[in-house]
């Protein structure tokens, strides 16, 4: 058995590792209710978004825009939303296990683009194919942020550099539950697009207004609102997973830290069982050691 010096040594360490994980659950509760708030506020751009591309592609010809055209697979790219630190549980090894599935599905090259240095340094270990790679957004991410990936994407894909675009993020559906999700986001199609409102941003469609049209007014022509909409609607979408991926991580941090807490005051009080049996055990054998000394000299 450890002495008690030792013990009390050992829960000192584990006092001070109490302090640290507390502090940092705190925090990252604080951060978390932040980037919430950020994603909710995106909620009735989102379905705006809908409502309008629901109208304008019905008085526009669909096959004039590249955004919208479907073509023969033959290169996919993937990008990837992962955080820069960790400490967040199974958050990013869940990212990466959802975005080897999507490779993995695919029949053709696959690329990747990562955005957060967990992911992309993982999957370099696993020999994918990174072909770009970018830090995490901050704590206040904003559409500049994203611009170059929005650039990369948009470009890539309407010079033919790929056929099919993806994304793979952490959905925030509760401070307890975050979930791995992949969506497509070019070509733009509107089941993939309702698909991303009702799960990323939880937004309830009313489909019985999908047939219906607004008496929109369109300058200079309809074909030029819609591609400018289209442009702004896939950068929309990559704002979204990406706010949507930093409420999840802090989520994650803080159930992390709180459960780090949790175990640190559980060996606390083990120590202290530990410590008060050791002193015990050392003042019983002192009594004995004085009671046989005693017994001698009599």
């Amino acid at each position: 058995m450890a002495s008690t010096r030792d013990i009390r040594r050992r829960i000192k360490s584990v006092g001070n590792t109490k302090k640290i994980t507390k502090a940092m659950e705190l925090v990252a509760a604080s951060k978390m209710r932040r980037a919430v708030q950020q994603a909710l506020m995106t909620r009735a751009y989102a379905k705006a978004a809908w409502d309008v591309l629901t109208n304008v592609s019905a008085v526009t010809n669909r096959d004039l825009h590249p955004l919208l055209v479907e073509r023969p697979v033959q290169k996919a790219a993937v990008i990837v939303i992962s955080s820069d630190r960790g400490l967040a549980g199974g958050l990013n090894a869940n990212i990466v296990r959802q975005t080897m599935e999507v490779v993995q599905k695919q029949a053709v090259q696959v690329d990747l683009i990562t955005v957060g240095t967990k992911a992309a340094d993982a999957l370099r270990r696993l020999n994918a194919n990174i072909v770009a790679a970018f830090p995490n957004a901050h704590a206040h991410p904003t559409v500049a942020d994203l611009q170059p990936i929005v650039k990369i994407a948009i470009d890539d894909y309407v010079a033919g550099v790929y056929d099919k675009i993806f994304v793979v993020y952490t959905d925030f559906i509760s401070t307890l539950n975050q979930k791995a999700r992949a969506r497509q986001i070019l070509p733009i199609r509107k089941q993939d697009l309702k698909e991303v409102l009702d799960d990323t941003q939880h937004v309830v469609l009313d489909k019985e207004l999908e047939g219906f049209q607004n008496p929109y007014l369109f300058e200079p022509n309809a074909d030029a609102v819609l591609e400018k909409m289209l442009r702004n609607l896939v950068t929309s979408q990559l704002y979204q997973v990406v706010l949507e991926s930093l409420a999840s991580e802090h989520a994650a941090r803080m159930v992390a830290m709180r459960n780090a807490t949790d175990a640190a005051e559980e060996l606390i009080d083990d120590l202290n069982l530990t410590y008060n049996q050791a002193r015990q055990a050392g003042i019983t054998r002192e009594i004995a050691e004085i009671s046989a000394g005693r017994a001698a000299l009599e």
